[in-house]
């Protein structure tokens, strides 16, 4: 499973529960999340793709530390299976 399939797979998930999952590039910072993701409820997600046995760079865990320091929701989904489930 490629991490490009994941991703596709997700932003079908999000448009499909009414919501957007933005592509996510700041050239100035590195190490951001691949997708912002804004629902339905109002909720906004800070999202990272990876595929089955890839890594979280250094660069990636400073930025989720940062989120969740400012009381963003991050998450990191691993597979299609694990997309699932946060979807719900």
């Amino acid at each position: 499973m490629l991490e490009r399939d994941i991703e596709k797979y997700f932003v079908k998930c999000v448009q499909a529960v009414g919501g957007k999952a933005y592509k996510f590039v700041s050239p100035s910072n590195r190490g951001v999340s691949d997708r912002i993701v804004c629902l339905p409820d109002g909720s906004t997600h800070f999202i990272e793709l990876k595929r089955p046995g890839g890594k979280v760079s250094p660069l990636q865990l400073m930025f989720a530390r940062e989120m969740m320091t400012l009381g963003q929701s991050y998450d990191v989904l691993w597979s299609k299976e694990e997309v699932d489930k946060w979807i719900l």
